[in-house]
């Protein structure tokens, strides 16, 4: 009789099955995903850096901007300069940087230093800076020396909006909102403060001066002061504001007294001469979100020239010699400056692309 075979051997793997397993089928997937994702977040990345090189190519026709050694001392080689902040797209955006004044739209020398607001004169600076909380920003008053170096920090209480410092170089001021961020309406406060750079005497707030309106002093709680430019080292102009309107005063620092001059000017700008006064007016009949033109005040004879720039001017112009105001405007990187003449002639300009907060040297 024939033995039966021996049974095959059981194996103890189970069968392999005709597709992949449920499991792998889903780490497949997952690992598809994941491809995708990557190839799409690669895409963003690269039309993302594509648009920054078209917006670079764009630019690329302004002027070019490099880092240099800046000094605010007035007699520097190379004659008269236009210091200002810098909005062309670049590592050196916001920086403030120095421009030939007879070449404003040749290269410019950026600094390293960021302002929001700045001006310069006799080898002191003043520069508002921002400190970017986790929470919230903060604001403070950075005085500079020559070689734009701080030299004192003072608290700023609120949204940088004017600065200017006097000819001699020796008091500096600025203006800050501490509530809204417009002088378009009604609901806003400012805070305005003047430094003596020789002994370091802070003013703090201007409203604390005494207001007096044809020889009387104003009692009134709703006093705000903003748009400070000096006349010397003791005096200065600036707006004072109080039961809805607006007026030119006189300031004097040892008197602590705000004296009213004309109303319905605001961010006064004193000429080199000392003898006019550049400003933004409201006008009848203008929008009211866009309410200025830009005027210049006789102070012999309160005689208003209006000049020939008919747009909405919300700046403090600056003077750059005796017959030309120099203002920024809404532009294509933020703003740009344009020059007009002061006596009422001529037509506006543009002066340099993308810049603001602008300062004669020399």
């Amino acid at each position: 009789m024939t033995a039966p075979a021996p049974a095959a051997p059981v194996s103890e793997e189970a069968p392999a099955p005709d597709g992949p397993s449920p499991l792998r089928r889903k780490l497949l997937v997952l690992l598809a995903a994941v491809l995708l994702l990557a190839g799409v977040g690669t895409a963003a990345v690269r039309y993302a850096a594509d648009r920054s090189d078209r917006r670079d190519r764009e630019q690329a026709g302004g002027p070019p901007v490099h880092e240099g050694t800046l000094t605010l001392d007035a007699g520097v080689a190379g004659g008269r300069r236009l210091l200002l902040r810098n909005l062309a797209w670049g590592p050196h955006r916001d920086e403030i940087a120095a421009v030939p004044a007879d070449d404003p739209d040749g290269p410019r020398t950026a600094s390293g230093v960021k302002c929001l607001r700045f001006h310069a004169a006799a080898g002191t600076g003043i520069c508002l800076q921002a400190e970017h909380g986790a929470l919230d920003d903060t604001y403070h008053a950075s005085v500079l020396d020559a070689s734009l170096h701080e030299v004192e920090r003072f608290p700023a209480p609120g949204i940088p909006t004017r600065a200017r410092v006097s000819p001699s170089g020796h008091l500096v001021g600025w203006t800050v909102f501490v509530s809204g961020d417009s002088y378009a309406g009604t609901d806003f406060s400012t805070r305005t403060a003047i430094v003596d750079t020789r002994n370091r005497q802070f003013y703090d707030n201007l409203e604390d001066f005494r207001v007096l309106r044809d020889g009387h002093q104003v009692q009134a709680s709703d006093v705000n002061v903003w748009g400070v430019t000096f006349a010397d080292d003791s005096s200065f102009y600036a707006t004072v504001a109080t039961g809805g309107r607006t007026y030119l005063v006189r300031g004097d620092l040892a008197a602590r007294t705000l004296t009213t001059l004309h109303q319905n000017v605001e961010c006064p700008s004193l000429s080199p001469d000392g003898t006019r006064v550049a400003y933004k007016k409201r006008v009848d009949g203008a929008d009211p979100a866009a309410p200025w033109r830009l005027y210049v005040l006789d102070l012999a004879t309160m005689t208003e020239t209006a000049t020939a720039e008919q747009r909405n001017i919300d700046d403090q112009a600056l003077w750059a010699d005796d017959r030309t105001l120099l203002y920024s405007m809404p532009g294509d990187y933020g703003s740009d400056l344009w020059t007009v003449p002061a006596d009422g002639t001529g037509t506006p300009a543009v002066l340099v692309r993308s810049a603001v907060a602008p300062a004669y040297l020399g």
